[in-house]
């Protein structure tokens, strides 16, 4: 190559490199690299051709030619980069990386070959030595070769892609990378999987999620053995329901959850609620929440976890046991509604009675207690954990107070029959228990002054909520009061005015 030629190149390879740095800034320190090389080619070039003339002359032109040939190299990588990672995104055309190296490793061939031939060496010659000699070489490689074309094959029909999450055999992961050889996949433990290219063109991988979603889900199974008691439909509709009103980090809305009974076994059915997850990165932490809010939710329909027949008849349940079971649970209820305002004025003995028709009901973080709009069958007393009670708007969710242990819930509806006028979401896990309307009706009945007592209590609490919802809406604050309840509450139990 003549040296106004080099000149005209290694001022091209430094156009398109300024050109590179400016344009991508991720491919900064390879640009700088070979901008640094081609300063060193070109000056190369420059003292190769100043000692052609002295006694070391055929050594100056040797570093000359190489030097010539090393600017062409650069220029085409150069060129090859500007192009593939430049001027096709803008058009918007991607391409995987391996095209672009083959299309550079194409441009290096054929440069060199016009080299030779520039040169005076004989191509053809040449290319029949190179041809028994790169059969020898296939053969003695073949395992390597056919990692390289399986390299390139993934990447062209794009079956495996650079952060896909994949299983293959026991392994299951994030593809990180994809070279000429192998394949890299990072799974959950930190560690790197390598996988020939080979191997994954010969057998069978998995990539979860569907191509044609725009975000990716993946179906997670979540089984669970329920007794035989329990209706199937509905403890489908209970683990349905245990997702759909929880918020669950990951767990997507759509498609919705659903479940099915898989099968009967001795005195229980397996169900599986099958959910869809947005982040496979978190597959078992989702799903021991997921877990979490479907026992929550069986307990809360008095559905009892199945167990083997057999160890059912080690169990030691006689008139005794019963008994004492029974006297725990009723003090435990004792002692809750001992702390609640709104049954302060009952006696002992009615406590006790109402103690009887306590059901206890667990709630998990995220879980939806009482939904604003819908009929109110249970009132609710919080006895631990902490719940936040929600104003829903057509802007959103407003929140309007936090609930603690002790608090009373939801009592309005069930006293006088109107819909639930806010949304309860447990903030923590919480245990609460709750009331229906026939546990309270033998009371209000056998002493008609306690709905007075209630209603007192009631219309101090309404004008509290109605005050928070005015605040949030802008709107004016209607209370009603204690004689409006106190009317409500008879009519929808039927009593009689005092």
């Amino acid at each position: 190559m003549f040296r106004d030629e080099v000149g005209y190149a290694a001022l091209v390879a430094l156009v398109l490199g300024l050109g590179l740095l400016a344009l991508r800034p991720a491919d900064r320190a390879s640009v700088r690299n070979h901008l640094v090389v081609l300063v060193l080619a070109a000056i190369c070039e420059v003292g190769g051709h100043a000692l052609e003339g002295s006694a070391v002359g055929r050594v100056g032109g040797w570093v000359a030619d190489a030097a010539a040939i090393l600017v062409g190299f650069i220029v085409l990588r150069l060129a090859a980069m500007f192009l593939f990672r430049v001027l096709l995104p803008v058009l918007r055309f991607e391409t995987p990386r391996i095209i672009e190296d083959l299309a550079v490793s194409a441009l290096f061939a054929a440069w060199a070959l016009m080299w030779f031939r520039l040169a005076g060496v004989d191509v053809g010659s040449l290319l029949a030595t190179s041809a028994v000699i790169t059969a020898v070489l296939a053969f003695a490689m073949k395992d390597t070769l056919g990692n390289v074309l399986g390299g390139v094959v993934l990447q062209l029909d794009e079956s495996i892609r650079v952060g896909d999450w994949v299983k293959v055999d026991d392994v299951s992961g994030r593809v990180v990378e994809i070279r000429w050889r192998h394949t890299a996949i990072e799974t959950r433990n930190r560690e790197t999987v390598v996988v020939p290219n080979g191997w994954l063109m010969a057998n069978r991988f998995t990539v979860i999620g569907s191509r044609s979603d725009p975000k990716p889900v993946w179906r997670r199974w979540v089984r669970v053995n329920v007794d035989l008691s329990a209706s199937p439909t509905a403890v489908c509709a209970a683990l349905e329901r245990s997702v759909r009103d929880a918020e669950i980090p990951n767990v997507a809305r759509e498609p919705a959850a659903n479940a099915v009974l898989l099968e009967i076994g001795a005195r229980y059915g397996t169900y599986a609620l099958r959910y869809y997850l947005t982040n496979p990165q978190v597959d078992d932490p989702t799903d021991s929440a997921v877990r979490a809010h479907v026992l929550a939710s069986l307990e809360r329909k008095g559905m009892k976890i199945g167990v083997p027949y057999q160890e059912e008849l080690q169990i030691r349940d006689n008139e005794a046991h019963r008994t004492q079971a029974a006297t725990k649970e009723r003090e435990r209820n004792n002692r809750v509604l001992a702390h609640c305002e709104m049954f302060g004025t009952l006696t002992e003995a009615e406590r006790d009675q109402l103690a009887s028709r306590l059901v206890h009901a667990p709630f998990v973080k995220g879980d939806t207690i009482t939904r604003q709009g819908d009929v109110a069958h249970w009132l609710y007393i919080l006895d631990a954990g902490r719940a936040e009670v929600l104003l829903e708007t057509p802007s959103g969710r407003r929140p309007l107070a936090t609930l603690l242990s002790g608090s009373v819930f939801g009592e309005m509806g069930l006293l006088t029959g109107e819909p639930r006028r806010a949304t309860v979401v447990a903030q923590t896990d919480v245990d609460c228990y709750r009331l229906d309307k026939s546990g309270l009706e033998a009371i209000l009945r056998a002493r008609t002054d306690i709905a007075g007592e209630i209603s007192r209590i009631l219309a101090s609490r309404e004008a509290d909520l109605v005050t928070a919802i005015a605040e949030r809406t802008n709107g004016t604050p209607h209370a009603s009061t204690s004689d409006a309840i106190l009317g409500r509450i008879r009519n929808f139990f039927g009593l009689e005015k005092a």
